[in-house]
């Protein structure tokens, strides 16, 4: 009799257990879904709060990470790629995109190669075309690179070197910016550009392409 108590006794300390222990799975897993969906603990700073999904920017002419065809760079026709973006954050004013070449080395310094840089695009754009024409665009928006004012630069890196590593950054402000276009040196118009978006950046994507000149 004693015996069968005793294997009774032992059945529902064993029944206890098991439940006790399936709550606590169950947690974990919400614990690890949650973490994807929104900030928790574990969230990297900056990652977007309230819901609000993160700025992306896109292209049709190539894929991110990718190589970018020749149409695009001064082995080709030198046509600004196409470029659209989302999500840009509430309160969203103007945007500026900044295109440079990431092994560049101007002058003995830290800055970069200067590709392209429009700044004062209107809040409601979402894309530029492809092939954007030389000048001021018709929004109001302004252009410019190391190939002069006004004007795209293609991808350029030698067919003797590494694929070189070319950066479109969009950044969404909160203001419009008072720069001009300095047609005699347009690297320290992009100085001032990116030194006057300083505390004004709500958002920012960034897309990459790859190229060197064919052999």
């Amino acid at each position: 009799m004693r015996m069968a108590r005793l294997t009774a006794a032992v059945a529902v300390a064993g029944i206890v257990a098991v439940l006790s222990a399936t709550p606590q799975a169950q947690g974990g897993g919400v614990q690890r879904g949650g973490g994807g969906g929104g900030r928790g603990a574990g969230a990297p700073a900056g990652a977007p709060q309230g819901g609000a999904a993160p700025m992306r920017l896109m292209s049709n002419s190539f894929i991110d990470g990718g190589l970018i065809p020749l149409k695009y760079t001064q082995a080709g026709e030198q046509a600004s790629p196409q470029l659209v973006w989302a999500n840009a954050p509430m309160g969203t004013q103007s945007f500026v995109l900044h295109m440079h070449d990431m092994e560049g080395a101007r002058n003995k310094t830290t800055e970069d190669q200067l590709h392209w840089l429009v700044w004062n695009i209107p809040a409601e754009t979402r894309a530029l075309p492809e092939g954007v024409p030389m000048g001021d665009l018709k929004d109001g928006s302004h252009q410019t690179s190391a190939t002069g004012n006004g004007v795209y630069r293609g991808p350029g890196a030698p067919a003797n070197g590494p694929y070189h590593h070319y950066v479109f950054e969009i950044f969404a402000l909160d203001t419009k910016i008072d720069v001009p276009a300095n047609a005699a040196d347009p690297f320290d118009t992009r100085a001032k550009v990116l030194a006057a978006i300083q505390g004004h950046v709500l958002g920012k994507a960034v897309y990459l392409g790859f190229f060197r000149r064919p052999s």
